[in-house]
């Protein structure tokens, strides 16, 4: 088990609310994430991870983003966009596998049309909650296997 880096921020998004809720903390089982509309709906896309690097990449290209603006749950100071299929993290007391790229979503070019092709293999991971529990801001990051 590799400490890798730490969680920035994390959010959910909620039925009927276009705007994403920037959370302290959150609670997880195998259905994901449990107070996110999308709870219980696609396991292998229960949790979407970002990397700052992807703020970072936009903002090189003129392009500013508030955090929260690519659709994560959990944004954090490691780039795990070389993980694969398989490959777990710890963050807390949950345990998440990576189980594919996220593809891209047309609201991005909403925000900016060039945002899709900059960010193709950039924009996040999702992960399936293989041991549920709590998230909370800072909590480290353990690369497992």
């Amino acid at each position: 088990m590799k400490s890798v880096g730490k969680v920035i921020n994390l959010f959910v998004s909620q039925k009927n609310k276009i705007k994403r809720i920037e959370k302290e903390s959150f609670n997880l089982d195998t259905k994901g994430i449990k107070e996110n509309k999308y709870y219980d709906t696609n396991i292998h896309r229960s949790v979407l991870i970002t990397s700052e690097a992807s703020y970072s990449l936009a903002n090189k290209h003129q392009i500013e983003l508030p955090f929260g603006s690519l659709g994560e749950n959990i944004l954090m100071d490691y780039n795990p966009y070389h993980l694969t299929a398989g490959d777990q993290l710890r963050i807390g007391d949950v345990i998440l596998e990576i189980s594919q790229n996220c593809t891209m979503c047309n609201h991005l070019s909403k925000i900016d049309k060039n945002l899709p092709t900059l960010l193709k293999d950039d924009r996040g991971i999702f992960a399936k909650v293989i041991k549920g529990g709590e998230i909370k801001k800072e909590d480290e990051i353990y690369l497992l296997s």
